[in-house]
């Protein structure tokens, strides 16, 4: 799988720092929770987001009124790249299983990954469906970490935190 990501001129480092970006909330698309997401040194990840900002498929900008807080946000030509994704043919696999062998995959892996998450010590990114920190209010989601409202519920969160 590592081999078949070095396509579309990018390497597999950039091809999973292009995907975490297109999952990452807006809390967590800068520079620093991308680092801990994929465990690599800010180095490392200063390197990765500056080859995918020439190439085009990422871009760097402020959050807002503080210029020293950055935002990586992936572009049109980064979305369209996504698109040709060489694990997608993994996702198609796995969807091939039929329902009952694909959930039982799903939530072995659930465990495997979440076991080596603790073991590990390492920080737990999840989306905010299972996260202690929301609440929903009807048709509104509110993060009470972040004290606001929440509408990119499906993407990942550096702050993600499971229920108890």
């Amino acid at each position: 799988m590592r081999g078949a990501s070095q396509t579309e001129g990018l390497n597999a480092a950039q091809w999973e720092a292009l995907r975490y970006l297109n999952r990452a909330n807006s809390f967590s698309n800068s520079p620093g929770a991308m680092a801990r997401y994929l465990g690599a040194t800010k180095g490392t990840t200063s390197q990765t987001v500056l080859a995918l900002i020439k190439k085009g498929v990422i871009a760097k900008s402020s959050r807002g009124d503080d210029g020293r807080s950055v935002v990586l946000t992936v572009t049109e030509a980064g979305l369209k790249l996504l698109a040709s994704d060489p694990l997608l043919h993994i996702e198609k696999a796995i969807a091939q299983l039929g329902d009952k062998t694909s959930k039982r995959f799903a939530k072995g892996l659930r465990e495997i990954l979440g076991s080596e998450i603790t073991r590990q010590n390492e920080p737990a990114f999840g989306t905010c469906f299972d996260c202690r920190h929301l609440i929903k209010n009807g048709g509104a989601n509110f993060c009470t970490l972040m004290n606001m409202a929440v509408g990119d519920i499906e993407k990942l969160c550096v702050f993600h935190e499971l229920k108890s």
